[in-house]
């Protein structure tokens, strides 16, 4: 299959969000007094998290309300008295202020457009912190579209979020596209809902009892060279 379009997930895929994350949260946590080395403080935050993102992918809770909602639950849970929309701001902006692409990603998006692919992003998330980032970074111009989930009212792997990404790039050939991401369940998932090819990005070889079944699994970013390359030579046989 000879590919078009490359779309990329953004977070633990070309970013590495989990330090970005854990950057603004040790602030966020310093703020309210509290030790940001606790382990069990920082296990707290992060269970409410993971449970009200998982709930977002299954449409149970909007980005907007997600955004507030984790820090509501997280001050009860700590005993403290504080107003959970002002903590939620004061996270938002410090997460939206550290950018960390990860190696080889810079290099592997100068690739795709010296060889003539087309490269668009389709994430989960807030605007202004995928923004903030991205507008922080080496990556920035290299997407001739960004489709953030809070934008479009969808979230991966809901197909809205996709057919908005169809509209923003002025193509519905799905058979020329490749969706890009290191989530079985919202990135591959989502790639399949929608009927595109997909590529797993699992650099820590993570088995997959999930029965969600990538078009291909890569290890490293640079990986997918190789694959595009094959991907080629099998169109023009």
């Amino acid at each position: 299959m000879s590919y078009e379009w490359i779309l990329f997930d953004l977070d633990e895929t070309l970013f590495d969000f989990k330090m970005s994350e854990a950057r603004a949260l040790a602030y966020v946590i310093s703020s309210l007094n509290l030790d940001p080395e606790d382990a069990g403080i920082i296990d707290c935050y992060n269970r409410i998290n993971k449970g009200l993102w998982k709930e977002l992918e299954q449409g149970f809770i909007n980005s907007t309300d997600l955004k507030v909602e984790r820090f509501r639950r997280f001050c009860q849970e700590q005993k403290l008295e504080e107003d959970a929309q002002i903590v939620s701001d004061r996270y938002i902006q410090s997460l939206s202020e550290h950018s960390y692409v990860f190696e080889g990603a810079l290099e592997l998006l100068q690739y795709l457009k010296d060889n003539g692919y087309r490269i668009a992003a389709v994430t989960n998330g807030i605007k202004q912190v995928q923004f903030g980032r991205l507008n922080r970074s080496a990556l920035k111009d290299f997407f001739e579209a960004v489709i953030v989930s809070e934008d479009t009212g969808f979230q991966k792997p809901q197909p809205g979020i996709f057919e908005h990404a169809f509209t923003q790039i002025g193509s519905n050939e799905k058979e020329k596209m490749l969706m890009v991401g290191d989530s079985l369940t919202s990135d591959i998932q989502g790639g399949n809902n929608i009927g595109i090819d997909t590529c797993w990005y699992n650099p820590d070889r993570l088995p997959n009892p999930t029965g969600i079944v990538p078009t291909y699994e890569i290890h490293k970013l640079d990986e997918l060279k190789s694959v595009l390359q094959r991907g080629k030579a099998k169109a023009r046989t």
